[in-house]
């Protein structure tokens, strides 16, 4: 593989250089390689106006989302969720809730009563010959672990409970429980189920069995759960986002901005004041949006992924890419005679630098006062470099802290949303192995977003308990308590 040279900057080589990180500064000793290692990776630190500039362009890719006339073309797909409300904390009983949305799918039972939410679950993996098979196999399996869970907790022949299915990928939702899938992300490719409505194939799997009879009263993306799990705690939940394997964000939008289905009613024939948008905001950027920020390393991960041009957000944030991102680099590096020596063969294996190693390098960071590098060592050890130096080990350091640019662009997506909402106050539910496990993310990310939130704008971020789960059950609820409110309102009109 060969990447663009760089352009260095002679003044570099004269003066002392510090790796500072907001508000964690790390003291290196000077090398002229690690100078050239700054120098070369400039392009990852971004700039606020930067920022401020990827903020209009989202919000112009939004809006082109939400409009009729523009909706069909838009990157930033805007779905609706047609959850227009949230737990107001009176939902009682007990619900199913089935997440598939990555390589383990679960099965869930939740029982709500006053403000706790009594869960078990089981964890079903999805092997990769199903994620990239049929989509009948896929959805039969899918069939075959709700069947395995609800004889183990005698449910087979139990009341009908309701059911929520947080299914994670884009889809075009036309109500609460019809939604087709628009295109497979995250590693997922099974066939026949692009353009066919995901509940129907589950119906039909469930069917195929003739063993157990399910009531899907609520699909949903785990995003929307992610907003719904914070709601069900902090009712000002107006956001949801995820962080994880990939990157999504939903959030409440008032109805008269979304033109492409303004003629919408609900059952009652009423216009909601607001719905939940599923942004599917990982997609932006797929028409050349964020080519000013974007580098040649970017390109490289963008080629060798299983769907170039696509996701190009979601490749600059997300779990399943900020790794790889960190090892092209890497590998870039080394091929320049910057790190190990000029030995590039065993950094060159693609997916061998997962992201957990960011984290775990960016931990010993925060954590080894001695800076002995000892885990960092193990780790490019293991990957099969040869001959690892300490200064080796610092520069590796370094690189993997440049992955705050992910938090950064993350938190310029979420100011991106509190400044169109407007309102005083929000919560922010926020969900993903990202999010949950990089040592430094979660502060960077609020950080950030403060200094691009307008003046006057109050928020909180909140970690999200089970959002894909828990949250798939009270989409649940709420549907069915705002059935039974409007029964119970028929009712005593007719009396």
């Amino acid at each position: 593989m060969s990447l663009v040279r760089h352009k260095l900057n002679p003044e570099l080589l004269e003066n002392g250089i510090a790796a500072v990180k907001k508000g964690r500064p790390v003291a290196l000793v000077l090398s002229r390689p690690r100078d050239l290692i700054h120098e070369v990776c400039q392009k990852l630190l971004l700039s606020d106006q930067q920022l401020r500039r990827m903020m209009v362009a989202m919000e112009k890719s939004m809006e082109k989302g939400l409009d009729r006339e523009t909706a069909s073309t838009a990157a930033v797909r805007m779905l609706p969720s047609y959850v227009c409300a949230v737990p107001n904390g009176t939902e009682r009983g007990g619900f199913l809730a089935l997440d598939l949305g990555g390589t383990n799918f679960r099965v869930l039972l939740i029982r709500l009563k006053e403000k706790e939410a009594e869960m078990t679950g089981k964890i079903f993996r999805v092997p990769e010959n199903i994620m990239r098979g049929t989509g009948e196999a896929l959805f039969d399996h899918i069939a075959d672990c709700m069947a395995k869970f609800m004889q183990e907790h005698d449910l087979k022949d139990a009341q009908k409970l309701p059911l929520g299915f947080t299914f994670s990928f884009p889809c075009a939702q036309e109500g609460l429980t019809k939604g087709k899938l628009i295109n497979w992300t995250k590693g997922f490719n099974a066939s026949g189920v692009e353009g066919a409505d995901v509940v129907t194939l589950l119906r039909e799997a469930c069917q195929r069995r003739r063993d157990i009879d399910i009531d899907v009263v609520a699909l949903l993306n785990d995003t929307v759960g992610t907003l719904m799990a914070c709601a069900f705690v902090e009712n000002s939940c107006q956001i949801g986002v995820i962080v994880g394997t990939g990157t999504n964000a939903c959030y409440m939008e008032r109805f008269d901005r979304i033109s492409k289905i303004s003629d919408y009613v609900d059952e009652e024939g009423l216009v909601p004041e607001e719905m939940i948008i599923n942004t599917e905001w990982g997609a932006f950027g797929d028409d050349g949006a964020m080519d000013f920020i974007r580098t040649e390393w970017d390109d490289v991960v963008d080629r060798q992924s299983i769907n170039p041009g696509k996701q190009v957000f979601e490749k600059m944030i997300s779990g399943m890419y900020m790794g790889e991102i960190t090892r092209v680099v890497l590998e870039d590096l080394a091929r320049q005679k910057l790190l190990f020596g000029g030995n590039f063969e065993a950094i060159s294996r693609p997916h061998c630098f997962p992201t957990k190693y960011v984290s775990e390098i960016e931990n010993e960071l925060l954590e080894d006062e001695d800076r002995t590098f000892q885990k960092t060592f193990q780790i490019l050890e293991d990957i099969g470099i040869e001959t690892v130096s300490s200064n080796d080990c610092v520069n590796v350091a370094y690189v993997c802290s440049l992955g705050f640019r992910a938090a950064h662009l993350t938190a310029a997506g979420i100011a991106v949303l509190l400044n169109r909402m407007g309102k005083p106050f929000v919560t922010v539910g926020l969900d993903g192995s990202v999010y949950r496990f990089h040592p430094t993310y979660p502060k960077l990310l609020d950080e950030k977003i403060e200094q691009l939130v307008n003046k006057g704008l109050q928020y909180q971020l909140m970690l999200s308990e089970d959002g894909s789960g828990r949250g798939a059950a009270l989409v649940a609820a709420v549907a069915t308590r705002l059935k039974l409110e409007k029964l119970v309102a028929k009712l005593a009109a007719s009396h």
